[in-house]
């Protein structure tokens, strides 16, 4: 198998190429980024490029299979018209030009759900509002359920590992929580290298549609911040939103302030299906990944 691979310096790239490069049925790789390669070997061919100078239908036809990680999750002071088009027309133009692929892979996520407990992959899709990244995801996933019923869409939870988004590992060290009523919220997350692995399984398996990706347990944001931040002061949600904006606006860090309306509801998965049919099983917990010094 010739896999092509959009997003090849990615956070989640990292975890991914070694994956695919000790697979013996993958014989070549081709990674497509902006950025330098982070990643060299034998079977790995790198293309230093912006998507949008790039024929797609071209290099599609050297290869069997497409795994989609080109996105931007946190657009600092890029403009959104940039972020959209990146997301959202570039996403569709190259998936669009994988259709005759025998395999394509578009690593989507569980924002799309915006909240719930214990979600199947039929569940409505609805995203917080103003939330871009999950906006972007859940549209571009809407557009395969019409366009490209044969692809995968993979929806992880939180990623987490040693290469993951910098901004969720200073989220779970950060000196303030968001101070909420109990219950708390309960979230999931799931490792990087599962993730890969999901990757690796889809792209050997004739399935199609969608996949819910987690660790079993949950956790919520209080005690994860607690537990390395003992001394972690709680404040309102309006504070935090106030906060995040004004961070947002002064730097471009912290994320788009959309997200922060979802930090009082739970989103938790159901990821039976990715068992059942790509015999899926993460081997990290939540409390392996999070609650270890």
């Amino acid at each position: 198998m010739r896999v092509l691979v959009t997003g090849s310096s990615s956070h989640l790239a990292r975890a991914l190429l070694p994956v695919l490069g000790n697979d013996a049925d993958i014989e070549h790789i081709t990674g497509i980024d902006l950025a330098p390669a982070i990643w060299q070997h034998s079977k790995f061919h790198a293309i230093r490029a912006d998507l949008s100078s790039l024929n797609p239908t071209q290099l599609m036809a050297d290869h069997d299979a497409l795994v989609h990680l080109a996105w931007v999750v946190l657009r600092g002071h890029l403009p959104l018209a940039r972020m959209r088009h990146v997301n959202l027309v570039l996403s569709k133009r190259w998936l669009g030009a994988a259709s005759n692929l025998s395999r394509i892979i578009h690593v989507s996520s569980a924002s799309v759900y915006g909240h719930g407990l214990h979600l199947g992959e039929d569940a409505p899709l609805t995203p917080i509002e103003g939330f871009c990244y999950a906006e972007h995801k859940q549209d571009v996933e809407s557009w395969i359920g019409t366009q490209l019923p044969q692809a995968v869409s993979l929806r992880p939870h939180i990623i987490l590992g040693d290469h993951a988004q910098p901004l969720l590992r200073q989220l779970l060290h950060a000196p303030v929580y968001i101070r909420l009523p109990d219950p708390q919220p309960l979230l999931q997350c799931v490792h990087e290298d599962d993730v890969a692995q999901a990757i690796r399984l889809a792209l050997k398996q004739p399935v199609s549609g969608s996949f819910n990706l987690a660790a079993p347990d949950t956790f919520n944001l209080r005690d994860a911040i607690r537990f390395h931040r003992p001394h972690a002061v709680g404040i309102s949600p309006r504070m935090a939103a106030w906060g995040l904006r004004a961070i947002w606006a002064l730097t471009g860090a912290g994320g788009e302030p959309g997200w922060v309306k979802g930090a009082n509801q739970s989103l938790t998965l159901d990821c039976s299906r990715a068992n059942r049919l790509l015999g899926w099983q993460p081997a990290h917990t939540a409390r392996q990944m999070i609650f270890i010094r």
